[in-house]
C-alpha cells in the first residue's frame, strides 16, 4: 500500500482522545523522537466505544470497539502508527496490519479504590463495587459472592470521580494506568497476581503499522521491548485459541522465568461460580505454542463447556 506523506521525517501517531490515551501516546511520541530522529504528530480519533458509554462492552461489541476507527485511519493513510493499550486489542487484526512494537510493560496487577475502605476483604456485605470487566466481575464474585457489582463505563478520571462522589463504596481499574497518570495514591491495595489474574496484555503497549510501511516499522522496532513481547505473545495465543473476547470472563499473564515463559489463564462464569485456571511453562522462544497448549489445558477441564454455554446466552 502506498501513502502519501507530507513529510519524510514526520510519522502521524493515532490516539484515542482520553487523557490516559494520550499520555501513552505522548511516551511514545517522545521515545520515537530520541530514538528515531522523527517528528511525531499525534492525531486524536474518537471510536464507537469512547462514543457509547451507557452499556457494557460486552453488550455493544467488545473491546474491538476502541481500535476500529483507529484501524481504518491507518489502512486509509491518514496515520503512520497507532499505540493502543494491548488488552484493548482484539487477538484478530485487519489485513495488512500488524502490532510491530510492545513497549516495556507497567505494574500488570489490578488496583483496588476507595473511599472508606483499605481493602476489598472490608467491604460491607452488599457493598456497591463498580466494574466493567467480566473477568474483574468473575473473579471478585468468587472471593466476595455477596457484593453488588455495578457497571462502570468512562474513562479513569471519570470512574474515580463517580466513586468519589459516593456513587460506588469501590472500584476496581487497572494499576497501570493509574500509575502512567501519577495518581498511584489513589490506589488502596494491588491484587496479587496469584489470586486475580489480569486481562491478557494488561500494563503493555503495542504499536501498531501496516505491515508494508517499512520506514514506520523500523522507527517502531526500536521500542520493542522483547521480555514484555515474548510474554504478550504467549497471552495473546492463548486468548485467540479461546476465541475469547468481552462477552466471557477470559484472563492470562505471563512472566519469564530463566530461559521459559511461564503462562497462568482462566475461564469462568460471570457470577464466579465455576473457574476453571490452569498454568504451564514453555520455551521462551516459542511463546505461540505455549499459548495454544495453555487453551487447550483450559478447554479440556472444562472451558470449552463455559465458553460454549455462555457464547450460546450471547447470541440469544
Amino acid at each position: 500500500m502506498k501513502v502519501k506523506r507530507l513529510s519524510r521525517d514526520l510519522i502521524r501517531l493515532g490516539s484515542r482522545g482520553s487523557k490516559l490515551a494520550i499520555w501513552q501516546a505522548e511516551y511514545v511520541k517522545k521515545e520515537l523522537e530520541r530514538k528515531a530522529s522523527l517528528r511525531v504528530e499525534i492525531v486524536e480519533i474518537r471510536t464507537t466505544g469512547d462514543a457509547v458509554l451507557d452499556a457494557p462492552l460486552a453488550k455493544i461489541g467488545g473491546k474491538g470497539l476502541f481500535v476500529k476507527e483507529i484501524e481504518e485511519a491507518l489502512l486509509s493513510g491518514k496515520v503512520d502508527l497507532a499505540v493502543h493499550s494491548i488488552k484493548d486489542v482484539p487477538s484478530d487484526l485487519q489485513d495488512g496490519l500488524d502490532i510491530v512494537s510492545v513497549t516495556k510493560r507497567e505494574d500488570p496487577r489490578d488496583a483496588f479504590l476507595s473511599v472508606n475502605y483499605r481493602q476489598l476483604a472490608d467491604l460491607p456485605l452488599g457493598a456497591r463495587l463498580g466494574t466493567s470487566s467480566l473477568r474483574r466481575q468473575c473473579q471478585i464474585l468468587e472471593m466476595r459472592p455477596d457484593l453488588d457489582i455495578v457497571s462502570l463505563r468512562g474513562n479513569i478520571d471519570t470512574r474515580i470521580r463517580k466513586m468519589e462522589e459516593g456513587g460506588y463504596d469501590a472500584i476496581i481499574l487497572a494499576a497501570a494506568g493509574i500509575r502512567r497518570l501519577g495518581w498511584e495514591g489513589k490506589i488502596r491495595q494491588y491484587l496479587p497476581l496469584d489470586q486475580f489474574t489480569p486481562a491478557v496484555g494488561q500494563g503493555a503497549l503495542g504499536i501498531e503499522a501496516r505491515a508494508d510501511d517499512k520506514r514506520a516499522v523500523a522507527a517502531a522496532a526500536l521500542l520493542d521491548d522483547r521480555e514484555t513481547r515474548l510474554a504478550v505473545c504467549a497471552e495473546r495465543a492463548m486468548l485467540a485459541r479461546l476465541e475469547g473476547g468481552c462477552q466471557v470472563p477470559i484472563a492470562g499473564h505471563a512472566v519469564i522465568c530463566g530461559n521459559n515463559l511461564l503462562l497462568s489463564g482462566l475461564v469462568g462464569r460471570p457470577d464466579g461460580v465455576e473457574i476453571v485456571r490452569a498454568s504451564r511453562s514453555g520455551a521462551m522462544n516459542a511463546p505461540e505454542k505455549l499459548g495454544r497448549e495453555l487453551a487447550d489445558e483450559l478447554l479440556e477441564r472444562g472451558g470449552r463447556k463455559i465458553l460454549q454455554e455462555l457464547y450460546r446466552q450471547a447470541e440469544a
